[in-house]
């Protein structure tokens, strides 16, 4: 601002109101909004914030006079007025990587239609500060959707706004009379070890998740079950890995250098298979040619690769959006508890890394059963 000028702040039915001193162009106010529409301060307050009790040729004329004079609610004073912010917050237990990216693309995509911005919150699988960033939320957001990293159902209880519609993903709420929506992880790994058994492969190993993880102990449960139920194993090997494509390359430079047998590799995730694919090209071993391959979550990149990884397809964004969907019921006023949980069952989805597309099974062979399978191709189309 220039020598000598004032600047005063106001509010004016939820608008902030920049007023300067007289030589200098000031932002048009409310007061002089309703001025030009030839109507009271509370009526055009009405017809901005679309209440009702505001005739159409009335909202018409006060629409006309925000537009020429060029006027701008000020939104948080606005927010105090409605009592809304028209903000969703989102906590997750992390930010970064394409499994989380997408969820975020799904909520934005439907939050976006209905008006809603989004603000993110990072967790980093803590349960301290899973409480942190949830206090962090209060008086900012309309409501919560929120990815609990394995936390006892006390936690959150404790933490959560009862008056703040809620929405968990990935974690089962009953105890908590939430909705929730969650991925049906072990039927998932069972299909995935049925197929890679129907496909000849009697030696698998699988590269687990975190332990703290409930999805990794879900999938690792799925893969034990199928392969005592199917192949009679009833100790399979099982490697550690946290996820990552390094914990990916680890397990197979173990299988490498350990030389123990295998046919087969199942990883959790995709970017640990992702990365075991990428060792075992390094210590000279073809996929699937020596070793077949497969991954949990298809991934964008999971097509894309050369062989293109089969996986177990949870088709992530979907997630985010069925959560948005049901928090848009709650704050619509629709009672939602535990009962409206959405559980998605992903699909089998056969590409290269375990030879391609599903083929006839031979009468002997175990076949593909609880997962529909699908082939990339017809997917496509």
């Amino acid at each position: 601002m220039g020598k000598g000028s004032r600047e005063r702040t106001s509010y004016e039915r939820g608008f902030a109101v920049r007023g300067h001193e007289k030589g200098e162009t000031a932002m048009a106010t409310l007061r002089d909004v309703a001025r030009e529409a030839g109507v009271s301060v509370a009526t055009a307050s009405r017809a901005i914030n679309g209440l009702g009790n505001v005739t159409a040729p009335t909202r018409a004329a006060v629409m006309a006079a925000v537009k020429k004079l060029n006027f701008v609610p000020h939104s948080g004073a606005r927010s105090l007025t409605r009592r809304k912010t028209d903000t969703i917050g989102v906590i997750l237990p992390d930010l970064f990587g394409e499994f989380f990216s997408e969820i975020i693309r799904g909520i934005d995509l439907v939050a976006h239609e209905s008006g809603f911005h989004l603000l993110l919150g990072n967790m980093h699988g803590s349960a301290h500060e899973t409480a942190a960033a949830i206090a962090a939320m209060r008086g900012r957001v309309d409501g919560l959707l929120l990815m609990p990293p394995e936390v006892k159902p006390e936690l959150l209880s404790d933490n959560l706004d009862p008056a703040l519609p809620t929405v968990l993903l990935n974690y089962d709420a009953s105890s908590l009379g939430l909705p929730f929506v969650a991925v049906d992880n072990y039927h998932g790994a069972y299909a995935m070890t049925e197929a890679l058994l129907a496909r000849g492969a009697r030696r698998i190993v699988h590269i687990a998740g975190p332990k703290h993880n409930g999805d990794a102990r879900d999938r690792q449960r799925g893969f034990a079950d199928a392969m005592a139920k199917i192949a009679g194993e009833r100790s399979p090997v099982i490697l550690p890995g946290d996820f990552s494509e390094e914990a990916g390359e680890e397990a197979a430079r173990l299988l490498v250098q350990g030389q123990l047998p295998a046919d087969a590799i199942f990883a959790a995730n995709d970017l640990m298979a992702l990365g075991c694919i990428h060792q075992l090209g390094e210590a000279g071993l073809s996929v699937p040619g020596d070793m077949m391959v497969a991954g949990f979550d298809d991934i964008p990149l999971a097509r894309h690769v050369t062989p293109s990884l089969s996986t177990m397809q949870v088709k992530i964004d979907r997630l985010g959006s069925t959560a948005m969907m049901l928090l848009l019921r709650l704050l619509r006023g629709d009672e939602l508890g535990s009962a409206s949980a959405n559980i998605l069952t992903p699909d089998l989805v056969l590409r290269g890394t375990t030879g391609g597309p599903a083929k006839p099974v031979p009468d002997e062979a175990p076949a593909p059963a609880t997962a529909k399978v699908a082939a990339e191709g017809a997917r496509r189309r």
